[in-house]
């Protein structure tokens, strides 16, 4: 973490803490520098942690109940965070002041809704409460519960999405199913809800004899597990995102019923499922989901081929129920996967680099199971297949071809001509950023290098130049690391040379900074000289009295007749006359991003009128790309330390005079005394 975070989330933590006063955050930041350690939660670690918070907690369930949740969705740093919540747990002092400081922002909460819009009249305890009364109060919470929990229609879903992806990729829209697709449910290979596998009339089922009822409910099962309703066994209505539920026959044997509701999970799985590869093959929710969707219709297919293979034995009359649950229990697993996979992504609403987090975690967590993990890892190189194509193209040639924003990389758009505007690097830091949501776990620890890898190729290529790394490699996904580290660092050294040999041989930045440094940093002696000769009468006049013309060509002249004039790079040399003195300069680039910036800039103009030489400064024209390191920042630094070297080199002229005309009124009173006294001896 660097220091400038350290400070911000120190402020921010004082700040919702509401401490004012006191010792300030810079003794927090030092002793949290000089406290740091590397060290990383394992699983172990948060176990003990959700253990321990668990018995610290009033209401253990709900806690356990919320971090079962949180983890479902694969929530970021939530290990780390719990960890750290384990500690405060142990720490009494710090407790007293959170407790204490949770009950003030209570009773702020309180003040602050009693004057909303939403209002309940609860009674006091000593009264009792009618029965209207208590109905009233029931719709009233009723209304709020259901208005915040109602979940919006798929259609809205994909809508949204589809707005803003397109407002990304204006022009080039993203493709769109048409709507027959979703307003025919029958191509769903989900259960249709009030459809049945017959129209005759059923046979109560426990009027039929056991070998009956048996032979019954496994062609009844053969269907379920396909999706389709049987005469005996229904599916019932989803609600939200829940697991599909099924309604049995009451009137079946017992016996028959106890393994047919081990069987029904695999229905619910094989749904939950195909709901899952319906919605997310739509464009609106990623190639990465797209991908994941596809890899799992496969396996749904070899799943539907082992259906068909038991319709064929049960024809023959070679299926009983047992056989069933039998040929059925290696699917099991794998359905059980795949549905606990599906309902995962779905809760966490993940997309592009989230989904392939919680894939690569679910594959690491099923370490001691090598039947899951080899189901899981398929997947998850599945899945990772359009995201590794997006990174290999940043990585290898700088550029970004996500239209469906699933990358760890965001590209704004921000103009170039905008640097020698800027004092705070804009550009740089904001023309390509992460996106922490969408960096999979495993190249977390890369991410910064990703970021920079494209970026250095990205500056060369917008300068006309094709790059493209020689040593590119296909990424594959795999639980190794050390592969993914070894092709990134590659791809960075071969970028970051590429741009340093760039800027080095062809930008020519040495030289460029070596004419700065001639200049800003009065280097070169004779043209200085030549040029103060020049504009002396000039800089003297009030600033609003100068011409810049006259002094652009007094520059020129002086950069002429100097040897200044071998310089290459003379002519990017300019004048500015600045509209403030330099410690007005100072503290307004202080203050940038800052509270006081708009005071600052606000502020009325000093009463005293500037001079041309309290207000003059040079200014230098960089081109892109150099305008990357020679930026508005660093100008803004020579400018100010030039200007205060130039009023020392007047200020030393100035000097220089008076002490020549001191020396020369002292020679005019010796010749002047030697004359008298030879005046008085006459």
């Amino acid at each position: 973490m660097s220091e400038f975070r350290i400070h911000h989330d120190v402020n921010e933590l004082l700040s919702l803490l509401r401490v004012h006063g006191g010792e300030g955050a810079e003794v927090y930041i030092d002793l949290l520098q000089k406290n740091r350690t590397p060290y990383v939660t394992t699983t172990v670690s948060a176990h003990s942690a959700k253990v321990k918070i668990a018995e610290f907690s009033r209401t253990p369930e709900d806690f356990l109940k919320k971090y079962d949740e949180l983890k479902s969705k694969n929530t970021r740093n939530l290990d780390p965070l719990v960890y750290l919540l384990s500690k405060l747990t142990e720490d009494k002092e710090t407790l007293q002041y959170l407790q204490q400081n949770a009950k003030e922002r209570a009773e702020l909460a309180v003040n602050a809704t009693a004057s909303g819009s939403i209002s309940f009249t609860i009674p006091s305890a000593t009264s009792k409460i009618s029965m209207q009364e208590l109905e009233e109060l029931r719709k009233q919470l009723g209304s709020v519960t259901t208005s915040s929990s109602v979940q919006q229609p798929l259609e809205l879903i994909r809508k949204i999405l589809r707005d803003k992806q397109n407002k990304k990729n204006s022009g080039q829209p993203i493709p769109v199913f048409p709507a027959w697709v979703y307003e025919r449910s029958a191509l769903n290979g989900d259960f249709l809800i009030g459809s049945s596998l017959s129209t005759d009339t059923t046979v109560p089922i426990g009027t039929l004899p056991l070998a009956s009822q048996e032979s019954t409910i496994v062609e009844d099962l053969l269907y379920v597990l396909i999706g389709v309703d049987g005469r005996y066994i229904t599916a019932q209505p989803l609600i939200g995102r829940q697991n599909r539920a099924f309604l049995v026959d009451p009137n079946l044997d017992m016996s028959v019923k106890e393994l047919v509701t081990r069987i029904l999970p695999v229905a619910a799985s094989y749904s939950t499922v195909t709901r899952f590869i319906e919605e997310k093959s739509s464009f609106e929710y990623g190639q990465v989901n797209h991908a994941l969707a596809a890899a799992m219709r496969t396996l749904i297919k070899e799943y539907m081929i082992l259906i068909t293979q038991l319709e064929h034995l049960q024809r023959q009359g070679l299926l009983s129920l047992q056989k069933l649950w039998f040929y059925i229990q290696p699917t099991m697993r794998t359905m059980e996967i795949l549905a606990s996979l599906a309902t995962s992504v779905d809760k966490g609403e993940c997309m592009g680099g989230s989904t392939l987090s919680l894939l690569h975690d679910r594959t690491f967590n099923y370490t001691g199971d090598s039947q899951a993990q080899e189901l899981c890892l398929y997947l998850t190189k599945a899945a990772s297949v359009p995201y590794f194509e997006i990174l290999e193209k940043w990585i290898y040639r700088g550029i970004i071809n996500d239209p469906y924003s699933e990358f760890m990389v965001e590209e704004h758009e921000l103009q170039k001509e905008k640097i020698q505007e800027d004092y705070n690097d804009k550009y740089w830091d904001q023309r390509y950023t992460v996106v922490q949501q969408q960096i999979p776990s495993f190249l977390q620890k890369m991410a910064d290098k990703i970021l920079s890898t494209g970026k250095y190729l990205n500056v060369v290529r917008e300068c006309g130049c094709d790059v493209t790394c020689p040593e590119a490699k296909e990424v594959i996904y795999t639980l190794k690391e050390r592969a993914y580290v070894e092709q990134i660092e590659k791809a960075y050294n071969y970028a970051s040379k590429v741009l340093l040999d760039f800027l080095m041989e062809e930008k020519e930045l040495v030289a460029h900074l070596r004419s700065i440094k001639h200049y800003f940093l009065m280097d070169q002696g004779d043209f200085f000289v030549h040029f103060m000769d020049l504009t002396e009468e000039e800089l003297k006049k009030p600033v609003d009295d100068i011409i810049p013309t006259r002094l652009e060509a007094l520059l020129e002249l002086a950069l002429r007749m100097s040897t200044a004039n071998t310089d290459p790079f003379k002519d990017d040399l300019k004048i500015d006359l600045m509209p403030h003195d330099l410690i007005t300069q100072l503290l307004r680039v202080l203050a940038i991003e800052t509270k006081q910036e708009k005071a600052i800039i606000n502020a009325d103009p000093t009463e005293l009128t500037l001079s041309g030489l309290e207000a003059f400064s040079f200014d230098y024209i960089v081109k892109w790309p150099l305008s990357l390191i020679i930026n508005r920042k660093a100008l803004t630094r020579y400018q100010m330390l030039f200007r205060h070297m130039f009023y020392c080199k007047h200020v030393e002229r100035q000097l220089c005079n008076v002490w020549i005309s001191n020396k020369a009124a002292k020679d005019h009173c010796t010749c002047f005394c030697q004359a008298k006294s030879k005046l008085q001896l006459f």
